[in-house]
């Protein structure tokens, strides 16, 4: 008999996700397993509030576009699951709204604090005995989620930051005067974004010539000496540095002082700032800070072709695996080859995902910290590969509307 099933989003916004929600409602249209198909708007908190819509009959045109549409189709939210023992009436609204619209399977697509929430829900349906089928599809433009070799909307947000940052060295070498741009990347924890920034580097241009990543501990002193010796060399320096730089004793470097958000992830602002005022301090030379911010997450115009395939292909396997029987589990990408580039896609116990964190190895950031490793640019170029053809309307972007979330 078949089921229903619902499917949200959840966390920061890329522009990969919603390729990833393409392939679910497509995987599910297919399957004998659903029925109808329910898009929750705004995350598991659209599941308590019953704020759905209905993907049933949309055609492939729709599929099609919403695809290569950046952000998220359904909204999200920052809503941090208590666990049953604190709460369980939170648990007991969802699946009685699971058991009202007949629900097989709930996908949700996500980072490390939505595994956290499937991871929970998976959990809490065991113990009631519950045979919905709670399953998470991987997201993330930070590429910190463990258990899988990269995450989609990674890909896409590298390609925008290395273009980016190549634009920026085009602007900067224009001017015949002494000069240091630091680019603040995002990458709270880990470096991977920032890193994505050497895939910039032309046989004729090494910018940007220092990179530092939150992994190692950042020295302000020995990063001025750095920029010292490089002027007289490149006379224009660009740096790009993550925003979750610190310290050896830990404590970042932030033009405003760190808050914490509802999982406890420090918020930060103004690590570029904070270096330009110290740059230009020591060095009396003219500085300029640039942050990416979210500019870097949503890109749609430059999206990578790799990532929204992956991204359309880890949609459809999560269907798959939910209709294999699978439950609490994550979908992967488990690298074969650099050269010819494979990943192959598989499943890992969600509970092994949520709440982690994967730094970039050491062995991918240079020897004295200021740089990355040809293996990293192995592993990031395949990522990037490829673009997309994106519709204009009138010169500008014709993407999904959205107002449903307005």
């Amino acid at each position: 008999m078949k089921k229903n099933c619902i499917v949200a989003q959840s966390g920061g916004p890329t522009a990969a996700i919603n390729a990833s929600l393409a392939g679910i409602i497509a995987a599910a249209k297919e399957d004998d397993s659903f029925d109808k198909i329910y898009g929750s708007i705004n995350g598991i908190q659209g599941v308590i509030r019953k704020a759905f819509l209905e993907f049933s009959t949309r055609d492939d045109a729709f599929l099609s576009a919403l695809a290569k549409t950046p952000a998220m189709y359904l909204g999200s939210c920052r809503f941090r699951l208590p666990t049953a023992e604190e709460d369980p009436s939170v648990y007991e609204k969802i699946f009685s709204v699971f058991d009202e619209y007949d629900v097989g399977a709930f996908f949700y697509i996500g980072g490390n604090d939505s595994m956290d929430t499937v991871a929970k829900l998976a959990a809490y349906g065991e113990k009631i005995g519950s045979e919905v089928r709670i399953c998470g599809c991987p997201k993330t433009i930070d590429n910190d989620l463990v258990e899988t070799d990269h995450t989609p909307g990674f890909g896409s947000a590298a390609k925008y930051v290395a273009n980016t940052v190549r634009e920026i060295a085009y602007d900067t070498y224009i001017y015949d005067v002494n000069s240091v741009t630091i680019v603040e990347i995002m990458g709270r924890d880990a470096g991977w974004l920032t890193a994505a920034s050497a895939l910039a580097r032309t046989k004729n241009s090494p910018a940007p010539h220092l990179i530092y990543l939150p992994e190692l501990p950042f020295d302000k002193d020995a990063f001025i000496e750095k920029v010292r010796a490089l002027l007289p060399l490149y006379r224009n320096v660009i740096v790009c540095v993550s925003e979750g730089i610190r310290a050896a004793d830990g404590s970042y470097f932030s033009a405003t002082q760190a808050v914490e958000d509802k999982f406890g992830h420090a918020q930060l602002s103004g690590v570029g700032h904070y270096l330009e005022y110290y740059v230009k301090e020591q060095l009396s030379v003219k500085v300029r800070s640039i942050e990416l911010n979210v500019l870097q997450r949503c890109a749609g115009h430059i999206t990578s072709k790799a990532d929204l395939d992956e991204a359309l292909l880890l949609g459809r396997a999560t269907v798959a695996h939910a209709s294999a029987g699978e439950t609490a589990f994550m979908t992967c990408l488990n690298r074969v080859s650099d050269d010819p580039y494979k990943c192959e896609i598989a499943s890992v116990p969600v509970d092994k995902v949520a709440n982690m964190a994967k730094p970039v190895p050491r062995s991918m950031i240079s020897e004295n910290g200021d740089d990355v490793t040809e293996e990293m640019i192995r592993y990031l170029k395949p990522l990037i590969a490829g673009e997309v053809p994106i519709a204009y309307e009138n010169g500008v972007c014709d993407y999904l509307p959205v107002e449903h979330l307005l």
